[in-house]
């Protein structure tokens, strides 16, 4: 039978594995610290190590490092209550198997674990190419731990160190530059320029003059020769934001600096060399652009070395909670406001529940004009603007029906005997959760509709925390707008 070896302070962690993990016929061997890891790996023969990073006196990333000189080919999963992005993304960079956060998605650590395990048998195989490499770590400024972010850090991990382009895709707002430096921060040019470019920002004309430079009378005005941004970042990175802004001129020159590495300043003959690494960001459909003939084919598939998608941040459940704690904090700091304590359940509530139309860049503008409106040490619902709180005024009829709950098509299926039925018609083989979810599903849609919304009765009614109400509204993917539903892909 297959051996996990589970390295978490907490023993309720570990039996908690442990448990889980016999389900799937795998065992495991506990260890408390990063000693007993250690010893447990030279004595014993894991397939697989399940690896807290926060452990105490050391870091589990440096605990990493020392399993990588035991054994190379021992898969390593982190998992941890860290909420940094620079944890996972160097995690990832370090070379571990993948990343989990708490609380555990016990389903999905048992998936990961048989990969792991799978994955250590073939790495026993003799490959014909090994490779390796270091990365230092560095501060990005992401915060988050929704599964979608973590896949994000992950996805910068597995291609920061490598020379390809990058195309960041995203609605306006949810942090695209941040991507990109964070990829940046963690390449091999960490120590060369980094230069942003917003191609929305500036005319055709000033674009290219922007990105090649010109020569001396090149045009009316041109009284000098200018060094453009590709000559200036050399050996660099460039970060062309909004790229389906760019004209069809503009994109021909760039396809051709991405081809050859070579280019000509505005108004000059002499060929330039240049050595830069690409980073395209954009919220167009560039694939329906291409169809449409606005932009090219060619320096599409060019740009597009690989996708980096970033979730709007209405799909990053409870990561607006800690976005929210991450800049009051800055701003409580920069602001000098050493007597706030904190903000309201009421008003974190109605923070959760918006639907942020300009995603991570509106929500830190909205909890600093919070911060300026409020007169006291806590920041309550009529702190914030107007745009966020006029939002949730509960009339009767928003989230209240005449109609019997049954034929509400908001809330889940609640019919209990035709859902067993359906699902002993499909011969299932995990009845007793399914039919659990199903009915916690129902239980909290109806309340919040009850509630209008509102979180913190909902608690009181059912009789739980705040935080597990969040946390199942991200789970099932529960929409908190006109009325309570369920979103159909959710959970």
């Amino acid at each position: 039978m297959p051996e996990a070896l589970v390295v978490d302070d907490d023993r309720t962690i570990r039996e908690m594995v442990r448990s889980s993990l016999s389900k799937i016929n795998v065992d495991i061997i506990q260890a408390g610290t990063a000693q007993e890891a250690l010893e447990a790996i030279k004595t014993g023969s894991p397939e697989v190590v399940l690896l807290d990073i926060m452990l105490p006196v050391v870091s589990g990333l440096d605990v990493f490092r020392e399993i990588r000189e035991l054994d190379r080919r021992l898969p390593v999963l982190f998992i941890t209550s860290s909420s940094e992005s620079n944890v996972a993304i160097e995690a990832m960079q370090l070379g571990a198997f993948d990343y989990l956060a708490k609380p555990l998605d016990l389903p999905k650590l048992n998936d990961l674990v048989l990969k792991a395990i799978e994955n250590r048998r073939l790495m026993n195989i003799p490959v014909a190419l090994p490779v390796g490499g270091k990365k230092r770590s560095s501060g990005d400024q992401f915060v988050g731990r929704s599964p979608q972010m973590l896949e994000v850090f992950k996805s910068i991990g597995r291609v920061a160190s490598e020379n390809v382009n990058v195309l960041i895709r995203g609605e306006s707002g949810t942090g695209k530059e941040l991507v990109a430096r964070a990829i940046y921060q963690h390449s091999p040019r960490s120590e060369e320029c980094f230069m942003a470019v917003n191609c929305a920002a500036l005319t055709e004309t000033l674009l290219e003059s922007e990105l090649f430079g010109y020569e001396k009378g090149a045009f009316t005005g041109a009284d000098r020769q200018r060094i453009g941004k590709f000559e200036q970042c050399n050996g660099g990175t460039i970060f062309l934001d909004e790229v389906g802004d760019m004209s069809q001129l503009t994109q021909g020159k760039v396809l051709r600096l991405l081809q050859e590495q070579k280019f000509e300043r505005v108004g000059g003959n002499k060929t330039i060399e240049t050595d830069v690494r690409i980073i395209a960001a954009t919220n167009r459909n560039l694939e329906q652009m291409v169809k449409d003939g606005t932009f090219r084919e060619d320096l599409f598939y060019r740009l597009n070395g690989m996708t980096i998608s970033l979730p709007p941040l209405r799909k990053r459940g409870n990561d607006i909670a800690l976005l929210v704690e991450h800049y009051l904090n800055e701003a409580c700091y920069e602001m000098g406001r050493t007597e706030v304590e904190g903000i309201s359940s009421e008003a974190l509530d109605q923070l959760l529940q918006y639907r942020w139309p300009g995603n991570v860049r509106e929500l830190q503008s909205v909890v600093r004009q919070s911060l300026l409106n409020s007169t006291s040490p806590v920041i309550v619902p009529s702190s914030l603007p107007e745009d966020v709180s006029s939002q949730f005024k509960p009339t009767p009829e928003v989230f209240q029906s005449d109609d019997p709950l049954d034929e509400d098509p908001a809330l889940p299926l609640s019919d209990l005997q035709l859902f067993v039925d359906q699902r002993l018609a499909a011969q299932t083989k995990d009845l007793y959760s399914e039919t659990l979810e199903t009915m916690e599903r129902y239980l909290l849609t109806r309340v919040l509709n009850e509630t209008g919304g509102n979180q913190t009765r909902a608690a009181e009614i059912l009789g739980i925390t705040r935080g597990k109400i969040r946390d199942r509204i991200a789970q099932f993917g529960i929409s908190l707008e006109k009325t309570v539903s369920i979103d159909e892909n959710g959970g």
